[in-house]
């Protein structure tokens, strides 16, 4: 499995150095995720798929991995669209839903796709068995953590639950949307799980003295942060008061969160 790497050409403070996208060549490429629609990005798609018809998948229906989809279809119109049902956009858009245990075929073998909540509610990604390489869209980065925004659908349970489906299936590598290679796995799903536990109680110890708010919690625990990271830190301190309120540890009053004792 060596997929093209094609990057989408959208830096900034969400995307970091931009999405990286991947096509799969053969008789019917596929290219995973859609990017922006930048002309350096359609042109390299055009130049990896070789003139050939290809079958697009969308990780997840964030706009950084989506948003190109329409300028993909009208430069392509024979691209067929695949991504799980929810949420829908584009709905000018024929797509075709993906859901857990599908399989998309591809010219070097069967992708399998695995259902990943936890980013996003309809966050997929996709398993080559063979090589043991896991195209994992927005679950896991290298050299950093993942924002969970829980004011669009984010989970913390969700994804905790989902590193621990990825962690079973003990890929050799992953490629991410953000970042290079990763090429351990195994230990950053495991750092992720023992981070989110380390920032839970961080949460918890803040909340013991009195009722805070989201913004004193994102204060105390992410001093000196830059101001363009403050609404994704506040996505995932947001995030984690609400797994303590699905499990009974933690209680809001108006804009006040509290421990429940």
């Amino acid at each position: 499995m060596k997929p093209v790497v094609l990057h989408a050409a959208n830096p900034g403070p969400m995307t970091g150095d931009g999405n990286r996208t991947y096509l799969i060549p053969g008789d019917r490429p596929v290219l995973i995720d859609a990017g922006v629609g930048a002309p350096s990005h359609l042109e390299a798609i055009d130049t990896a798929a070789a003139g050939r018809a290809f079958d697009l998948v969308v990780t997840h229906a964030h706009s950084d991995h989506i948003a190109g989809a329409p300028e993909i279809v009208r430069r392509w119109p024979a691209t067929r669209l695949f991504k799980m049902p929810w949420p829908i956009r584009d709905r000018d858009l024929e797509w075709t839903p993906l859901a857990d245990g599908a399989v998309v075929e591809t010219g070097h073998g069967d992708l399998a796709v695995v259902h990943t909540p936890g980013h996003a509610p309809d966050h997929v990604c996709l398993w080559h068995h063979e090589t043991r390489t896991l195209f994992v869209g927005d679950m896991l980065v290298q050299g950093s953590t993942v924002v969970i925004p829980a004011s669009h659908g984010g989970s913390i349970a969700e994804y905790l639950g989902s590193l621990e489906k990825l962690l079973a299936l003990n890929p050799r590598r992953a490629l991410p949307a953000h970042g290079p290679v990763i090429d351990d796995p195994q230990a950053l799903m495991h750092s992720y799980i023992e981070h989110r536990a380390q920032r839970e109680s961080q949460v918890m110890a803040e909340l013991a003295p009195r009722p805070v708010t989201v913004d004193e919690l994102v204060a105390a625990i992410y001093p000196n942060l830059a101001a363009a990271i403050v609404p994704m830190a506040r996505e995932s301190v947001l995030a984690h008061l609400i797994k303590l309120e699905d499990e009974r540890r933690a209680a809001r009053d108006g804009d006040h969160w509290s421990l429940v004792r």
